[in-house]
């Protein structure tokens, strides 16, 4: 029997981030006082200090910013996935996000390389981001 993915606990800050992601939306939060777009959620602008916020939906188009592919299963629930691409993609909106690149050979990746984000169920209920290569 195989160790269970750990699962997210939404906050009230995260959860907008976390039901878009199960609609297959890509959501972002924008100060509504500055216009500052963040990724990850937090209740509190890094720029302007205020608590002011609304949610934007990403193009989900974004570059290669920096991967390594892991080897080691850190957590238990990851044993099976391994070896993987974990990245860092630039969005278009200017927010760096986190996730597994899809089929990537590591040695055809390249800084800058144009990707999007695509959505998988990766267990019942649990929507996640990946990216892809365009």
């Amino acid at each position: 029997m195989s160790a269970a993915r750990p699962a997210p606990e939404p906050t009230i800050d995260s959860k907008p981030y976390w039901d878009g992601l199960k609609e297959r939306r890509l959501l972002l939060q924008q100060c509504g006082n500055c216009g500052l777009v963040r990724h990850y959620p937090r209740p509190m602008c890094d720029a302007c200090h205020s608590l002011q916020v609304q949610w934007i939906e990403s193009s989900r188009r974004g570059r290669l910013y920096s991967w390594t592919e892991v080897h080691h299963p850190f957590v238990p629930g990851f044993r099976e996935e391994i070896p993987y691409v974990m990245a860092t993609v630039e969005l278009a909106e200017g927010v760096r996000l986190q996730c597994q690149i899809l089929n990537a050979d590591p040695d055809a990746l390249g800084l800058d390389l144009p990707v999007e984000i695509v959505f998988r169920e990766v267990q019942d209920g649990l929507v996640l981001p990946f990216a892809q290569v365009v």
